[in-house]
């Protein structure tokens, strides 16, 4: 069985972080696929390319907003925008490309926003994608921007942000559905312990330099998929956005 080399990275807008080492880090790491969110950017504005990649787009019909890209060194089967909900399928936020034994999925979950404006539409768009999850007839493999911190561990200050967009009980329960539904959260089934490992900072605050982070960005997995894990990575010391990238390490 081939083992896979992926990544996960909510860059934050892909043109500017091409500008801040994405390229670099791309090539330092020879990735089999890589999952992009919030590209911000339509396909047909990209000034740049990737050698060696297949690359997909699922861009948002509003410019400058969301997005996700999938770049992949082997085709695959098929590739599908969205989960098929025209209400959820404005945005770009889902990318799905089928392989021989499994989907890869890229993700970008809506922000409940800072007042939690969007936090109703939020638990319908968790509730329709696990819908389309569930549907896939072969294994799954999710990466990406969940816009949660699932647990007390994966968040430096839990009290002061209980009632917080990130980490509401309303996003945290949808986390534990999902996962309870036949998924695992590949880094924490390795490392379920670990402490201070976070994937986002805020801009504010020297957040970064003191690591007063959150863990949002995940690489899930079909539960079948549990004993194919060899490795989950987070990269806290790439720079270039305000996330951090992710990868999982994966023979199938």
């Amino acid at each position: 069985m081939p083992t896979f080399k992926m990544a996960s990275w909510n860059v934050n807008g892909l043109r500017a972080c091409m500008t801040k080492g994405f390229k670099n880090f791309l090539d330092a790491h020879n990735f089999d696929i890589f999952g992009i969110q919030e590209t911000k950017m339509q396909a047909e504005q990209a000034d740049f390319e990737f050698p060696g990649y297949h690359v997909y787009w699922n861009s948002a019909e509003k410019k400058g907003y969301s997005g996700t890209c999938v770049l992949t060194k082997t085709e695959p089967l098929s590739v599908t925008k969205g989960i098929g909900v025209d209400i959820h399928d404005t945005e770009g936020r889902v990318l799905t490309l089928e392989y021989d034994s499994f989907y890869f999925i890229t993700v970008y979950t809506p922000n409940s926003q800072r007042d939690l404006a969007r936090l109703p539409y939020r638990e319908t768009w968790e509730d329709a994608f696990r819908t389309y999850l569930l549907s896939l007839n072969k294994p799954v493999i999710i990466c990406g921007d969940l816009n949660v911190a699932h647990q007390e561990i994966d968040l430096k200050n839990p009290k002061n942000n209980k009632n917080n967009a990130g980490f509401t009980m309303q996003e945290r329960n949808k986390m534990t559905l999902l996962l309870n539904s036949g998924f695992t959260d590949t880094y924490r089934f390795l490392y379920p312990n670990q402490v201070d490992r976070y994937t986002w900072w805020s801009y504010m605050g020297n957040a970064r330099t003191n690591n007063v982070g959150w863990r949002i960005d995940y690489f899930l997995t079909s539960n079948a998929l549990q004993t194919k894990i060899q490795e989950a990575m987070i990269y806290p010391e790439t720079l270039g956005s305000d996330h951090c990238p992710i990868g999982l390490i994966i023979t199938i």
